[in-house]
């Protein structure tokens, strides 16, 4: 069981963080859209911005164990025409820049008033700074805004993969899946 990256492969760590952090983060942006529509009666209006702001937290502990984990492994060669090697290297600096984003303005967000967010009530991560009404607003407009570019970036991420997978048919896709070294052209 190969737990490190390799030059042909990723991890299992790197294969489990990329496919949960893939997972969590659709998920907390459909239910963050969702949430915005709620008005005060209805019964989620408060259990929603919780379990969004607990998932973003703990993403964001993850993203930055997932950045650390990348800086001290190797990472797989890239596959495809130069252009598209490029590409996938801004693709995933992107990533980490946007999704830093989006999740240090979700923790401002909350806690603009001084009062902590409460992690499914297993800890506290506490305010550090406070800030009035407009820039309260600006903040969550750069995380609005942040998140629906994170998305689209998603879609391109994925739309790339399944190209490798489908018309180029060579283990791009299948390297974020197995460990095992592909020995023939899938699909």
């Amino acid at each position: 069981m190969q737990l490190t990256n390799s030059n042909t492969h990723y991890g299992w760590i790197a294969i489990i963080l990329h496919w949960v952090m893939a997972l969590a983060i659709i998920a907390i942006f459909v239910l963050g859209w969702w949430m915005t529509g709620l008005d005060y009666y209805d019964r989620w209006y408060h259990d929603a911005p919780s379990i969004h702001q607990s998932i973003g937290m703990l993403l964001l502990m993850l993203l930055l164990f997932r950045f650390a984990w990348r800086l001290g492994n190797a990472r797989p060669q890239l596959m495809g025409l130069w252009w598209e090697q490029m590409a996938a290297l801004v693709v995933q600096q992107l990533h980490y820049l946007l999704l830093l984003i989006v999740m240090i303005t979700g923790y401002l967000l909350p806690t603009a008033e001084g009062i902590g967010i409460n992690i499914f009530g297993w800890f506290t991560v506490p305010a550090t700074l406070s800030f009035d009404k407009a820039q309260a607003d600006l903040v969550g407009d750069i995380h609005w805004w942040s998140a629906c570019a994170a998305m689209a970036l998603i879609a391109v991420h994925s739309a790339a993969a399944l190209k490798h997978h489908f018309v180029d048919r060579d283990p791009t896709l299948l390297r974020m899946v197995t460990t095992q070294h592909p020995t023939r052209k899938w699909l």
